[in-house]
């Protein structure tokens, strides 16, 4: 019978995690000295505070990214499909509108809608001041979910397949620069031969805060582009794809640019605006730098607090290894008590950036000059994703790089650990 009790006794020991309630002795069983309890606390703060700067950063970037990116591709797609000698003129080559390609690609997985336009360079004439434009010539299946966000004046434009419609929708920095309100007329002058004009009805105006596109880009019927160039009913300067995802950008752009043909050309749109999304690019180094700096910091800490543990347990880790405790078993117990007060200061660092965010997110409490920035307010993209790849990591590489440190316990002799005072 006591043979029986032994054995139960012994498989239970093995079962028992010992390092791990030992470690949890020490965060919550047994008190530590003020001076080790205020590096503790500064140890789990560092880690927090570090945590919610690398949400918040990776938030605010890639919120800047997608805000810039939708902007962009709000004037000008996902992707392109032009004649082959398509240049930055705005007089393209025109090309059919009943292309082959067009049902299947219509249908293709990814793609969401595909639409016709064309362009013309022009100056607005209004008053005594005149401005150069490029009239971008829409027709009745644009996709208006873009500019009906960015409208702060008046509403899209009603397009009669009868007739040719004379509205157009300015940007609010033309508007200003030349003076000029909802529902006024305009002049916009055509340099061709002969010179031809014509006059329009401002029916909307908006405003995006990309100056580069805000003072450029008009918005009209289709319709008068074709009959300035002389062009056929069906004849247009290109196709204009929207796609579901953007990181399918560049897959289903190479899928594009093989269904055209050598007669037409396709350029996405990062080929079209490079500069912007070379910038937009730049920026994630700006968040590798702000990860890197704020690991280091929580894993510094928590290596100077593994340390100051160690010397003030001195004495335990030499009845521990007086009873036969092996040195990666007294490890351990430092690993998990280090792990404990990583997780409490990663639960505390995500409370903070989530708290945060929403804030921001619900109400643009901290703005941005629109003319600097591109946005009104400094935008929040919050991603799951992101959380758990922070979280993860954080705590991965503090508990490896503390792996080394820990082992500081086998240069402990048990005779002199136990009279250690």
């Amino acid at each position: 019978m006591k043979t029986v009790k032994i054995l139960h006794l012994h498989k239970s020991l093995r079962t028992l995690n010992l390092p791990y309630y030992i470690a949890l002795r020490f965060g919550h069983g047994e008190k530590s000295s003020r001076f080790t309890s205020i590096v503790k606390k500064i140890a789990v703060i560092s880690i927090s505070l570090g945590l919610a700067v690398m949400i918040s950063s990776v938030a605010i970037v890639t919120g800047f990214q997608q805000e810039i990116r939708e902007k962009a591709i709000g004037f000008g797609s996902h992707i392109q499909i032009t004649h082959f000698d398509y240049n930055i003129s705005f007089e393209p080559q025109p090309i059919s509108k009943d292309q082959p390609f067009y049902p299947d690609l219509k249908e293709t997985p990814g793609i969401s809608h595909i639409q016709i336009f064309a362009t013309k360079a022009g100056i607005i004439r209004a008053y005594d001041e005149i401005h150069g434009v490029v009239l971008k010539g829409i027709g009745d299946d644009f996709d208006w979910s873009f500019f009906e966000k960015m409208l702060v004046e008046g509403e899209p434009i009603t397009l009669d397949t009868n007739n040719i419609s004379n509205d157009i929708i300015i940007s609010k920095t033309v508007a200003n620069f030349l003076d000029l309100e909802l529902g006024d007329n305009v002049i916009m002058y055509f340099i061709q031969d002969p010179p031809r004009l014509r006059r329009f009805d401002i029916a909307g105006i908006y405003e995006t805060g990309l100056a580069e596109l805000d003072e450029l880009f008009v918005i009209g019927d289709i319709r008068h582009i074709q009959r300035l160039n002389n062009w056929e009913e069906d004849q247009v300067a290109g196709f204009e794809v929207l796609i579901d995802d953007y990181s399918d950008l560049e897959k289903l752009g190479d899928f594009v640019y093989e269904e055209i043909g050598y007669r037409l050309i396709s350029q996405t749109i990062a080929q079209l605006y490079p500069q912007i999304f070379d910038w937009l690019e730049l920026l994630d180094m700006n968040v590798y730098v702000i990860i890197f700096l704020m690991v280091i910091v929580a894993v510094i800490n928590m290596i100077t607090t593994l340390l100051i543990s160690v010397l003030e347990k001195t004495s335990l880790i030499g009845i521990l290894k007086a009873i036969g405790a092996s040195n990666s078993f007294i490890s351990r117990v430092f690993l998990y008590n280090a792990g404990f007060m990583i997780s409490k200061g990663l639960l505390i660092g995500n409370l903070i950036a989530l708290a945060f965010c929403t804030l921001q997110y619900y109400t643009g409490l901290i703005t941005l000059p629109q003319e600097s920035y591109y946005v009104s307010e400094v935008p929040i993209n919050l991603d799951i994703t992101h959380i758990l790849l922070l979280n993860a990591g954080t705590f991965a590489v503090c508990m490896i790089m503390l792996i080394l440190p820990s082992y500081i316990v086998t240069r402990i002799s048990p005779v002199k650990a136990i009279t250690f005072r």
